[in-house]
């Protein structure tokens, strides 16, 4: 039986909250639970004051068989950021940019980028699946995607971790690859008509936007879109083809994270749950708190609201 908990971005202490309300209790430096085992969906680091913490209760979990952990694209970028481009001399996968640097900043003051602690935590991140197909559910960060699972099957092993000759083609922007791995990591993008675009919050025009592919009636672009509120207005109140949006098959449940939701945890759907309820947010703009949120799964084939335990 799994208790799977979402995003954590650096929020050491509510997750050691969170384990001890869901029964774990720390033993030589281990968290662990008599008959239960955690799964993480990723995006361990930047943002939060305790990123050193979270990444050491995490993987002492996942080393001592305690819990699973898949690959959040905040992972991803760390590794992409720390690794050579074989293409660019002294270059790496992801672009040193100040922007870049910025989303990354807080994770490399506190471990001490070029540190053993940090070459560390790459080795580490570099081991986790993108992710897991167990036999009474599913786990990714963003999205359920057969045609990217299925285009990213050469890029990875058995266990669904990237080969290590992989990363580079992985970061090239624009290729099938790349888009595949966008879309398990941070979500679906769909095209806009012909001719729409709108601008996003660095001011650069787009004509795609990330939607809520777990949405499946009477869906139309605005309704799906996942853009800031005062651009909503831009996006067409015109119906998503069909053959766009991708479902979901519904045979297991699946977790996801990364979506920074609010209010009060239930599932998205009776066979899909988010557990991103944004605890790097502190207090939200709309009067929630963040909360670190789990899911205490037993084996139900339809999720349970009843079952979501969270700290704020």
């Amino acid at each position: 039986m799994f208790d799977l908990i979402g995003d954590i971005h650096g929020y050491a202490t509510p997750l050691k909250l969170l384990l001890d309300r869901l029964g774990y209790r720390e033993r030589k430096g281990v968290w662990s639970h008599p008959k239960r085992q955690v799964v993480f969906l990723g995006d361990f680091i930047d943002r939060g004051p305790e990123q050193m913490a979270t990444v050491h209760i995490a993987q002492t979990m996942v080393e001592s068989g305690q819990a699973l952990a898949v690959m959040g694209n905040h992972e991803f970028n760390a590794v992409a950021w720390a690794s050579e481009d074989p293409d660019i001399p002294g270059g790496r996968l992801r672009h040193h940019s100040d922007r870049n640097r910025r989303q990354h900043q807080a994770y490399l003051d506190q471990v001490g980028e070029g540190s053993p602690l940090h070459q560390e935590h790459i080795d580490w991140f570099k081991t986790l699946p993108l992710y897991l197909d167990l036999e009474g559910l599913r786990v990714v960060h963003a999205c359920w995607h057969r045609p990217s699972l299925d285009m990213l099957v050469d890029y990875l092993d058995a266990h669904q971790r990237i080969l290590p000759d992989a990363w580079p083609a992985l970061t090239r922007e624009d290729t099938p690859a790349f888009d595949a791995l966008e879309t398990l990591l941070k979500g679906l993008e769909v095209p806009l008509p012909a001719g729409t675009e709108f601008l996003d919050k660095d001011g650069n025009p787009r004509g795609h936007i990330r939607t809520r592919w777990w949405e499946l009636e009477g869906i139309t672009y605005r309704d799906l879109a996942m853009v800031p509120p005062e651009v909503i207005g831009e996006i067409p109140h015109e119906p998503i083809p069909d053959d766009v949006l991708p479902g979901y098959e519904g045979d297991k449940p699946l977790f996801v994270g990364h979506y920074w939701l609010t209010g009060i945890p239930e599932p998205l759907t009776p066979h899909i749950a988010c557990l991103d309820y944004s605890i790097a947010a502190g207090h939200t703009h709309n009067g929630n708190n963040g909360k670190l949120c789990a899911y205490r799964w037993d084996g139900e084939t339809e999720l349970d609201a009843g079952k979501f335990v969270w700290v704020e």
